[in-house]
């Protein structure tokens, strides 16, 4: 006994549920299919008396983020903003530095040339590669074979540069440098409207979170939907060899559909029977794609001790032994339920993930206290966290990331049809991938594409460019006349004309022994 449908949705997230909506608007008969026994998939909001609501898994909103904000709003949930009105920390070599803005600021003229450099520099790469289309950007095979370490090793002079640029790449995509390519982290980085606005609180990526949390978004769209939203079924087989498309549940449930969307990471096709087989291609993208390694964790306190000291609870910290290497404050909008967020990302979470709770728990404290040079963050009152590579239905957090070579060889067919499976998900989105505004994208698009395919729309609405949000406006992120035009550490060494063996080999032993740069 089979159910029958226009169209099933593998897959409750956000990107699903978006999809499964527009569809449902528009008359169709749809069905989702969720592995978990909940929806929201990288989004989890958990409800208890200690933290009233949290977010375990995405989190964050802000300005040209307009999809998910329109979303949103039509199901009555409404954004409040990150609390970034006091000071901000950098710790480095055991000091703590307060600043303000996105940025830390440096003190050393060469660190800040190159500082300056790095950052225009990926901004002025990103730039070259297409949204669309990132293998046809101009240097795409050779960005590709690059690791992001690579590219790091060639822009970056100064030791400071480096280390930041790599919690950078590690905290943008939970994954180490040497782990991606950089034309994918380039790409990633340019569709999240660049290096200032994917890392900042204010006027950036991370200025916004739910009022009652991420995951009503999804719980929402479930209340509309009714009982086309199922369970705990994960899917275990797709066949297109007859008229209808059939798709079967790990419980031998068969559904009957005339299109599929596929809303899960790539990856986890690999989990799904295909029958005819994918396509040579696919069939390889979708065992060459990991997703990124995080522990999301929340410590409760009694009071919000840090604001007390003008600290907004952002911390960005470069030290070896630090398990959490950047913070924000996570108390709730009215002042209550004080708390810090914090991410052990990547070789850390790999190392932290063999300690118990507790232990976890008692480190992020002890780095706290010491950051925030106040023992008051030794007595947490409750301790949340997320350990999402233990999720078998996500495979970690946040997203994808592609490994060198990958993205030019296999990435064309990210977002292709297989027969009549479409292919939604916050990876194959072409703004703000990765994030809940690149999952309803995603999700509307490969809704469109069906709409389409039915007759319903023309081919020139499958995609659709998204008005501004008019409650959350973005501002344009400009760059000084002095950042434009600031030389970078060689240009600068060219500029002065040390052109001399001997003045050259000065400069290199001074440098060396300040400890200044990585190489001259």
């Amino acid at each position: 006994m089979s159910s029958k449908c226009d169209v099933v949705v593998v897959g409750g997230g956000i990107s699903g549920m978006s999809a499964a909506k527009l569809l449902h608007d528009s008359g169709l008969n749809v069905i989702v299919l969720e592995a978990r026994d909940r929806v929201g998939g990288r989004t989890y909001t958990i409800r208890n008396q200690k933290v009233k609501y949290v977010d375990l898994g995405g989190s964050y909103v802000g300005p040209t983020q307009n999809r998910i904000l329109r979303l949103a709003k039509e199901l009555g949930v409404e954004t409040y903003k990150v609390n970034e009105e006091q000071r901000l920390i950098h710790h480095v070599k055991g000091k703590s530095y307060p600043f303000r803005g996105p940025f830390p600021p440096m003190w050393n003229p060469i660190t800040i040339l190159d500082y300056n450099n790095l950052w225009r520099t990926m901004d002025d790469m990103g730039r070259e590669i297409p949204n669309e289309a990132p293998w046809k950007a101009p240097h795409a095979e050779k960005w590709d074979r690059m690791t992001m370490k690579q590219l790091l090793d060639n822009i970056c002079w100064t030791k400071a540069a480096k280390r930041f640029a790599t919690l950078f790449v590690n905290l943008c995509v939970t994954a180490e440098t040497h782990e991606i390519s950089a034309l994918w982290f380039l790409w990633y980085v340019k569709l999240c409207g660049g290096t200032t606005r994917i890392i900042s609180t204010t006027n950036g990526g991370q200025e916004r979170k739910f009022i009652g949390g991420s995951g009503q978004v999804s719980e929402r769209i479930m209340e509309i939907l009714g009982d086309r939203v199922k369970l705990e079924r994960p899917v275990i087989r797709i066949d297109q060899t007859g008229e209808s498309v059939l798709v079967e549940t790990l419980n031998h449930e068969i559904y009957e559909a005339k299109y599929v969307i596929s809303a899960i990471p790539p990856t986890l096709g690999m989990k799904i029977h295909f029958n005819p087989p994918l396509p040579m291609m696919r069939n390889q993208l979708i065992s060459r794609v990991p997703l990124g390694t995080v522990i999301k964790c929340m410590v409760y306190y009694k009071e919000p001790f840090w604001r007390k000291k003008d600290f907004c609870g952002t911390m960005i910290v470069e030290d070896e032994d630090a398990p959490i290497p950047y913070t924000l404050d996570d108390t709730k909008p009215d002042g209550t339920y004080p708390a810090i967020m914090g991410f052990i990302l990547v070789n850390k979470a790999r190392k932290l993930a063999r300690l118990t709770k507790e232990e976890r728990l008692k480190k992020l404290c002890e780095q706290y206290a010491k950051v925030l040079r106040s023992p008051e963050a030794l007595q947490p009152v409750h301790y949340e966290e997320k350990n999402w590579c233990e999720e078998q239905y996500s495979g970690g957090c946040y997203t994808t990331y592609f490994p060198p070579g990958i993205m030019t060889q296999y990435g064309r067919v990210l977002r292709q049809p297989v027969g009549r499976i479409y292919f939604a998900g916050t990876e194959t989105a072409t703004q703000w991938s990765g994030y809940m505004e690149g999952a309803v994208q995603a999700g509307e698009r490969a809704a469109r594409e069906i709409l389409h395919a039915i007759g319903k729309i023309p081919e020139d609405e499958i995609w659709q460019s998204e008005p501004e949000f008019v409650d959350v406006p973005a501002r344009p992120i400009t760059m000084t006349f002095l950042e434009r035009h600031l030389p970078s550490v060689p240009g600068l060494l060219r500029l002065i004309g040390f052109t001399t063996v001997i003045s050259a080999t000065a400069l290199g032993y001074l440098a060396h022994k300040r400890g200044l740069f990585v190489r001259v």
